[in-house]
């Protein structure tokens, strides 16, 4: 049952109760210069009173959903990658040049919607992206030959791309600090999760219902239909207060905050509650230079998107490389397609309890701790991989803490990257950094194939384990997140800027 929501008190109680609990979730008190400002604790406080309703849960779903058939077509390329070898004569090259099509577009539908949505609100891209990931679907389903199949990857990516950044601004903007990690997280649960690991069931079913050198058809045919289902019901999703809010739409975010209170996504809002004020910091007229879309890319937000790009690129460059080429490599020994896809299925729910453990720690423990144990794990069972693996058992325990360690990493970084950002930066920040793992995503695997048919499994895991100890590297400098107010933009809040 939804939460009965009282009447709030005034903005300047919010103030002070918010900024006074901040430094305490993090056992001491934040520096003056790091203090929540005035509409960051308005709306942590409106958040935490409301805590999590009906309309928060309908919310997750309908981007839930997405992003799980998002993970579905991620891969796809994996599924079908065996039988198009068989289809078409299709070399290790030519496969992997469908994953780099895909990832190099999801960089791009990353960044175009990051910005698109720090100018024009994240509820349409939601929509936008849906559409464009569709289209490249069915391309892919009915190509008649390699280059249109390979524009399809590219037209899927792109959709891709910009759902997943676009979900994880918006979870991370509907819910308090106390809920966000979580909320965030499950994104991860969902798309790295449960995704990954039932898309090789998914692949099974294909391959036992259809038959014949095209049935690879099916398997991107059939993640059109749930697309447009989807995307029909995610009309009922609404802008982020904290967007409305930063553009100066006060009555807007009111509105929505009150949605999520009562637990109502439609129809008519009477009398909505007064969450957001301008506090009398805010009517004082700002001085310096004014925010931009482009600080993410400027003073101290360059060094933290620069740190957290590196970070992402080692987790997805491991990530996919795992993904494209586990099949691949399991057919190559002797393994049918089928037992290759059931092999893989078990060591892609290591997946799936990764996912989860991170979206259980996020509201626990500090961004930083947890990366840098996931890194360790990483780096462990990435030699394990390399050395120790001798049979397919191993191979299997192995791959299952291998993809443990990575979707821990990347599910935490997609809740660390938008704490780290003002709201008028934040879709373009958080975006670049997403962007910079699916470019390594996309290129990695190339450098990983080349390394597996030279050195084999020791000398291409012994690569991937290198990654997490860069990464453990270079999470230890971003300034610790956890527990704290999202940073707002005061200056457009009052100018619509």
């Amino acid at each position: 049952m939804d939460q009965q929501i009282p009447s709030p008190p005034p903005a300047s109680s919010a103030v002070g109760s918010v900024a006074g609990s901040s430094g305490h979730a993090h056992g001491g008190h934040a520096k003056p210069d790091e203090a929540p400002s005035p509409l960051a604790s308005q709306i942590e406080g409106a958040y935490s009173r409301i805590g999590v309703t009906g309309a928060h849960r309908h919310i997750g779903l309908m981007i839930l959903l997405g992003v799980f058939f998002d993970a579905l077509e991620q891969n796809a390329v994996g599924i079908t990658g065996p039988v198009l070898r068989e289809a078409w004569g299709l070399g290790g090259l030519e496969i992997g040049l469908l994953n780099t099509m895909t990832f190099t577009a999801t960089a791009l539908g990353r960044i175009l919607t990051g910005l698109v949505a720090d100018r024009f609100g994240r509820r349409n891209m939601l929509i936008i992206n849906l559409i464009i990931f569709a289209a490249g679907s069915l391309l892919c389903a009915v190509a008649p030959n390699y280059p249109i199949l390979a524009a399809g990857r590219f037209i899927v990516g792109f959709g891709l791309g910009g759902e997943i950044a676009v979900a994880v601004i918006m979870m991370a903007e509907f819910f308090a600090a106390k809920h966000r990690g979580t909320a965030v997280g499950l994104i991860n649960v969902t798309a790295a999760g449960l995704g990954n690991m039932l898309a090789p069931a998914f692949g099974i079913l294909v391959f036992t219902l259809f038959t014949g050198e095209d049935r690879w058809r099916w398997v991107f045919g059939l993640l059109f239909i749930p697309a447009i289902l989807v995307m029909w019901f995610r009309r009922y999703v609404p802008e982020t207060p904290r967007f409305l809010a930063s553009k100066g739409r006060i009555e807007e975010a009111n509105l929505v905050i009150t949605r999520l209170a009562r637990g109502k996504l439609s129809g008519p809002i009477p009398d909505p509650e007064p969450y957001l004020t301008h506090h009398p910091h805010l009517e004082t007229a700002p001085t310096g230079p004014q925010a931009t879309w482009m600080d993410a890319l400027r003073g101290k937000y360059l060094s933290r998107t620069a740190l957290l790009c590196v970070a992402v690129c080692m987790s997805y460059a491991a990530q996919i490389s795992m993904l494209t080429l586990m099949p691949t490599i399991l057919v190559s020994r002797g393994y049918a397609v089928n037992t290759s896809l059931w092999f893989t299925l078990v060591m892609q729910s290591g997946s799936l309890v990764g996912a989860a453990t991170a979206a259980f720690l996020a509201s626990r423990l500090p961004r930083k701790k947890v990366l840098t144990a996931a890194a360790a794990i990483g780096f462990a069972a990435g030699l394990s991989m390399a050395f120790l693996a001798t049979d397919i058992v191993w191979i299997v325990v192995f791959g299952f803490l291998f993809n443990f360690a990575v979707i821990i990493l990347n599910t935490t970084i997609w809740v660390f990257a938008p704490e780290h950002y003002p709201t008028h930066t934040r879709g373009f920040g958080t975006s670049i950094i997403l962007a910079a793992g699916s470019l390594s995503g996309g290129l990695f695997p190339l450098i990983s194939g080349a390394i597996f048919d030279v050195a084999g499994i020791p000398g291409m895991f012994a690569t991937l384990a290198a990654l997490f100890l860069v990464l453990a590297i270079v999470v230890q400098f971003p300034p610790e997140t956890f527990g704290k107010p999202m940073e707002e933009s005061e200056e457009a809040a009052i100018y619509g800027h």
